[in-house]
């Protein structure tokens, strides 16, 4: 087949619209245009009053050679790639060792999918509860503040992605098409069909809750085992070599090959494994605010009159400003028509973050206005960053009045550099509460002065951006690990061998999708070195 890329259609064209563009985009007849799937749409809306759906397709047409041929110097035509999954081996008839997995997030279930899918039979340990179980006690946060250090946003069956907007698109580069395997699992799984297409998929919360459960559902029918509040308190190592787990319980699992999918928010298993020399080094994160609009600000600044198009849906924005003083702000996992999440995994810390439902309805913008910050800004030893992480979220807490209340401020109240007594237009989304405050002593005084310089600037791209009304809370300091534990070219720990760091938590992931992909290039290598 072949694949036409970058087919700009206005946004009503006639249903046969495509159809017309593909024959016009080949110069073929009707006749020899045999089929067309749809791969890919988007949309440009770099002239909100002109918005411009943007469509690749696969097509197959009589004559195919004769038109690659005649069309080879056209970029956005070429053959469609072979985007099909192929396992790099199988699992041995009667294996010694089962692989142990630590860790149930996307990173963790993926890896756990694919080794089961090989026929390894994996055995997969969680600290948290199944999804349903942890739903219950998250929600019991966020509505009771009543808060449970083993079950909540962080730690838990579907990781820390299961409340958030479900986002599935990412920047890395995927010359195996590892995530197309994984949009695949997901709609096989319950997810909707349309993220095979759509530009910027996204699955939110409680239909990632379903997901879940089915792909755990698929490991365990596979062979594979699923253990939950199952901590991993010790790992066993002899002679650099990881030999098996050691649980909270006290039960021993003995393995040669641990993969480690823990997510960014483990603080006790980093601890305990650089007090066994596991290799660890500091590495950059951000820390900053979640910020609140009206979501309907945010359409017309984006859309114009095209603002509630059902193809187009609740806008987004993706921000970056770089300051006079040498950092960089930049908007992070904005989640549109969302809630501000309380998102802690630690008793008397507050902690921000976002999260959207399938629908995406809700009245609300947000995103974290985060600035970037580097080793140099907690110098130290590997885990400083997970103390600087720590002293920004017990001084949030306080500053919210030691409830698990969120401290805010309204943006023109931030700006102007004086406490908020009272809330305005927007109506902030974060439960259990926002104490209004001063939040100019939430964050190191080089973040504040540069999100108060950033806001302006992204006023002048979105106007409306810095309305007093709108509502910062904080803080949002787990935007990524603070640590990475570095691998070598066969994924294994660069000391420690059988350890095979993966995801997010190991510093090698940014959200659910890559995340994945994460997981399942570690267990395609675990695999291969379990059969050498």
């Amino acid at each position: 087949m072949l694949r036409i890329t970058e087919l700009k259609l206005p946004l009503d064209h006639p249903e046969n619209g495509l159809k017309t563009a593909i024959l016009d985009r080949l110069g073929i007849s009707a006749e020899e245009l045999i089929t067309y799937t749809l791969f890919r749409q988007g949309f440009d809306a770099r002239k909100r009053n002109a918005i411009l759906l943007v469509y690749t397709v696969d097509v197959d047409v009589a004559n195919q050679q004769a038109i690659l041929s005649r069309l080879a110097d056209d970029p956005h035509i070429s053959l469609t790639p072979d985007s099909s999954y192929h396992f790099v081996t199988g699992a041995p008839k009667n294996p010694v060792q089962r692989p142990v997995i630590i860790g149930t997030g996307p990173c963790g279930l993926f890896a756990g999918l694919i080794l089961a899918q090989m026929g390894f039979r994996p055995i997969i340990l969680e600290r948290g509860k199944e999804v349903r179980e942890r739903t219950k006690d998250t929600f019991g946060l966020w509505r009771k503040g009543v808060f449970n250090p083993e079950s909540n946003v962080q730690f838990g069956e579907g990781g820390a992605g299961t409340f958030s907007d479900g986002k599935l698109h990412t920047q890395i580069k995927d010359p195996n098409h590892y995530g197309r395997k994984v949009l695949n699992e997901l709609v096989k799984a319950g997810a909707p069909d349309e993220i095979l297409h759509v530009s910027k998929p996204h699955i939110g919360t409680f239909k990632l809750v379903t997901v879940v459960e089915q792909i755990r559902a698929t490991i365990e029918s596979l062979g594979g085992e699923i253990r939950f509040q199952s901590r991993v308190d010790d790992i066993i190592i002899e002679n650099s070599q990881v030999c098996g787990v050691v649980l909270a319980n006290g039960e021993t699992i003995l393995s040669n090959h641990v993969l480690l999918a823990v997510g960014h928010s483990a603080r006790d298993t980093f601890k305990m494994l650089y007090d066994r020399g596991v290799y660890i080094e500091a590495k950059p994160f951000s820390i900053g605010f979640r910020i609140e609009h009206p979501q309907s600000l945010i359409d017309s600044c984006r859309f114009g009159s095209n603002a509630g198009h059902p193809l187009l849906g609740a806008a987004d924005y993706k921000l970056v400003h770089h300051c006079s003083n040498g950092r960089s702000v930049y908007s992070f996992c904005m989640c549109p028509g969302g809630t501000v999440v309380a998102a802690t995994s630690e008793s008397g810390h507050v902690v921000t973050n976002g999260m959207s439902q399938y629908s995406r309805n809700e009245r609300n913008a947000n995103s974290g206005i985060v600035v970037g910050i580097t080793p140099d800004d907690y110098p130290g030893h590997p885990l400083a960053g997970i103390d600087f992480q720590r002293h920004l979220e017990a001084g949030a807490f306080k500053l919210g009045g030691k409830t698990y209340e969120a401290p805010g401020q309204l943006v023109g109240d931030f700006l102007a550099k004086r406490p908020s007594s009272q809330l305005g237009t927007v109506q902030p989304s974060y439960t259990p509460g926002v104490h209004l405050c001063d939040l100019s002593s939430a964050l190191p005084d080089y973040a504040i002065a540069a999100i108060r310089e950033a806001i302006p600037a992204f006023d002048k791209k979105i106007k409306g951006f810095a309305m007093k009304d709108a509502v910062l809370t904080g803080v949002e300091t787990r935007t990524s690990s603070p640590i990475r534990i570095k691998r070598n070219e066969h994924y294994q720990s660069l000391n420690i061998k059988g350890l095979y760091p993966a995801g997010e938590g190991a510093g090698y992931a940014g959200g659910i999708l890559s995340a994945a992909v994460d997981g399942i290039k570690v267990a395609e290598a675990l695999a291969l070195n379990m059969n050498n």
